[in-house]
């Protein structure tokens, strides 16, 4: 059975609010990261020590502290994406003003930037929102990441991952192997080895609309620049640039003669494996197809070493 130990600095509010918390030391059975600990002595922050059980993973989140450790699990690779429970996690995380001097409570901001721009103006706001960006936490190993603030705490990036500019990595979700990563990987989805995910794509996930179905795209796929979906693609499939398919798309099927076999709704076939997916340019049906292209990525793209 597998238990979790943990020892994190929190960041509060004068009024003792959780604002943040730090995990730099994370033990169980099969992993752990360690550093030594400093000496707190400002009383703005607080040490906080976690020790959970296997059947803790999955309660619901209850506090701040609870929502950071299970949002450091799943990116420091502990935890893959859709295993532990993360329910009730936007009603304990507060909305905070994220700064180049650490998290600001978003009641204190206005005073802060404003003795700021009085004194040094030192003070640069990157973002306010409820998530940090992962970066200010945790750095995977031989990943690559172009703009780190659309990479969010809680984001999964296996080894050989490229995230490009317009690249965006939700919490609970992420690749897991190599891929390029150049479009959307919302809330829940995971992307399989070898996949490509073109300039502008997207996935439907679990706070965008897919609802409880969880999203997949399997290995050596490509989703074209500007495509999306609403279903799971399995192995070594293709959706052309432009053509997004949600689960309600009339989806011709093809037979090997290049004739429509059937009609059918892209749910029926989420999944399915060697699909190539594309728009009739003159009848504008969807239409899928056997995929007889291999898509592979450039091995020493991937590298990141």
């Amino acid at each position: 059975m597998m238990k979790v130990k943990a020892i994190g600095i929190a960041n509060k509010t004068s009024t003792g609010k959780f604002l943040d918390v730090y995990f730099p030391n994370i033990e169980s059975n099969n992993f752990a990261i360690s550093s030594q600990m400093p000496e707190i002595t400002n009383h703005l922050q607080e040490i906080v020590e976690v020790d959970w059980c296997e059947s803790e993973l999955q309660e619901d989140v209850s506090s701040p502290i609870d929502a950071y450790l299970k949002l450091h699990l799943l990116s420091n690779r502990f935890v893959l994406p859709n295993t532990i429970n993360l329910n009730g996690l936007f009603g304990v995380l507060p909305n905070i003003a994220w700064t180049n001097k650490g998290p600001i409570d978003i009641g204190e901001i206005n005073e802060s930037l404003h003795k700021a721009k009085v004194n040094k103006n030192d003070l640069y706001i990157k973002s306010v929102d409820k998530f940090p960006c992962m970066t200010d936490y945790v750095v995977p190993k031989n990943v690559r990441i172009a703009d780190a603030s659309r990479v969010r705490l809680g984001a999964y990036l296996s080894e050989g991952t490229t995230v490009m500019h317009e690249g965006f990595v939700n919490f609970n979700a992420g690749t897991l192997g190599k891929a390029m990563i150049e479009g959307r990987i919302s809330a829940g989805v995971v992307v399989g080895n070898n996949s490509d995910l073109g300039g502008g794509s997207s996935t439907m996930g679990t706070l965008s609309g897919g609802n409880e179905v969880k999203i997949s795209i399997g290995e050596n796929c490509l989703l074209g620049a500007n495509a999306g979906i609403g279903i799971s693609l399995g192995n070594n499939c293709i959706v052309e640039a432009g053509l997004y398919v949600t689960s309600g798309t009339k989806v011709h099927i093809m037979d090997a003669q290049n004739k429509a076999s059937k009609v059918v709704k892209a749910k029926d076939i989420s999944g399915e494996s060697n699909l190539l997916f594309m728009r009739d340019s003159v009848s504008g049906k969807v239409i899928a197809k056997e995929n007889q292209r291999k898509s592979s990525l450039n091995k020493e793209l991937h590298k990141n070493d």
